[in-house]
């Protein structure tokens, strides 16, 4: 099964599948749809004859139930498109065999080194095969090693029909990474009652709770006049921005919270004088901090109008998700199938919440309750990205276990 795993990672980071942002179609990238038609195919030859592609290059299939009994439906969904946040072209894995616990040279020429004195859990990785980057891309791990589980199981079962199993139902979505991974995702149409997205990091997490988000944009409207002759007239937009952030709370920025702690993190400034515009993100585990942080947005607007006249602040604000505990803890049972999975294993169920969103968490609201499980990556997003082989194993023998504990 590992070298199946290999190959079949390896195969898969070698598509270009970033998605865009500023893009408004489904898939946001063509390039995402070259992955997304290989998966359907890769599903039609093992046997699942309704594979299909709709057209917003969603694949969906299923599996259909061996047990000769009524079980339930149940599904996997993993996606395929990588982050904007850096080249997912022209990826060149590198394989660390029988990994030493030591410093890894990504790249030569620009003296990258992947270290565990800056990334400590990779000690726990010794004597495991390590897959990296050259140093000039992310690896696409997030989240082509839970594609990779998936379709590895699936493989797995077809060529074993001695295993009995429930029905399974198999889904691969475009643009997770911008946030628009579920909008055209037919619930009904994929059938499950409740599903499993493989799309965590190391080995043993298991999700059931997110944050809260929302994105904020703060519209600020300033007066521009001649530098000499300005006293008591300019009113410079750029500095009423800066104000209004220091109006909010300095520990509540990403960079001093953790666990369920949530915060407001500026993502974007831009402007001149006369305009400016600010963006923020804001989360919070629990939903009355989370209204909480919405309203005093609102209130720094109205302070900072109160300062320099009505109109000059404006925010908008746009929910995002919501935390999926509230749908999932009806039916927790699904988190304690796959605790007991991963129990039977010998794998210590890290049960944890996370501190982002996922499909898992609009799905569950949109009616699939949808845990999240690990996918084995780690430093998703960046150049130092890396996946043990070993972990993304464990991950498609925990589907294989679920599969089995719900026949």
């Amino acid at each position: 099964m590992k070298d199946s795993i290999k190959q079949r990672f390896l195969r898969y980071v070698g598509i270009d599948t970033q998605s865009d942002e500023s893009s408004e179609t489904c898939p946001s990238t063509k390039k995402q749809l070259v992955m997304l038609e290989m998966l359907r195919d890769e599903l039609l030859a093992m046997g699942l004859n309704d594979a299909n592609m709709d057209e917003n290059g969603y694949v969906m299939a299923t599996l259909p139930a061996n047990n000769g009994k009524t079980s339930p439906v149940i599904g996997f969904i993993s996606h395929v498109d990588t982050s904007p946040d850096m080249s997912g072209a022209n990826v060149k894995p590198r394989i660390i065999e029988n990994y030493d616990g030591g410093d890894v040279l990504l790249n030569q020429e620009l003296k990258l080194v992947l270290s565990p004195s800056d990334f400590p859990e990779m000690k726990q990785y010794q004597g495991d095969t390590l897959i990296v980057t050259d140093g000039t891309t992310l690896l696409g791990a997030d989240d082509k090693a839970g594609v990779t589980e998936i379709m590895t199981a699936i493989e797995y079962l077809t060529s074993h029909p001695e295993i009995k199993h429930g029905p399974i139902k198999i889904g691969f979505t475009p643009d997770e990474e911008i946030g628009r991974g579920v909008d055209f995702f037919n619930v009904e149409k994929f059938g499950a009652d409740w599903a499993y997205t493989m799309d965590g990091g190391e080995v043993g997490e298991l999700e059931f709770e997110n944050f809260n988000a929302a994105h904020a944009k703060v519209n600020i409207q300033g007066r521009n006049i001649h530098p000499g002759y300005a006293k008591g007239k300019m009113q410079n937009s750029l500095l009423m921005a800066m104000e209004f952030n220091a109006l909010l709370p300095v520990f509540d920025r990403p960079e001093f919270t953790q666990d369920y702690e949530g915060f407001f993190h500026l993502i974007k400034m831009e402007g001149s004088v006369e305009k400016a515009g600010i963006q923020y993100i804001i989360r919070d585990h629990n939903r009355a901090l989370f209204e909480k942080r919405k309203t005093t947005m609102l209130q720094c607007a109205e302070f900072m109008n109160a300062r320099y006249g009505d109109g000059c602040f404006s925010v908008e604000l746009k929910d995002q998700y919501f935390n999926m505990r509230e749908k999932v803890e009806p039916v927790y049972h699904i988190v304690e199938t796959a605790r007991k999975a991963m129990q039977a294993l010998g794998i210590e169920a890290k049960i944890k919440p996370i501190r982002g969103g996922t499909d898992g968490s609009r799905l569950s609201y949109m009616g699939l309750p949808c845990p999240n499980i690990f996918a084995g990556g780690h430093n998703f997003h960046g150049k130092f990205e890396f996946v043990p082989l070993e972990s993304m194993e464990k991950a498609t023998r925990v589907i294989l276990k679920i599969v089995e504990l719900n026949a």
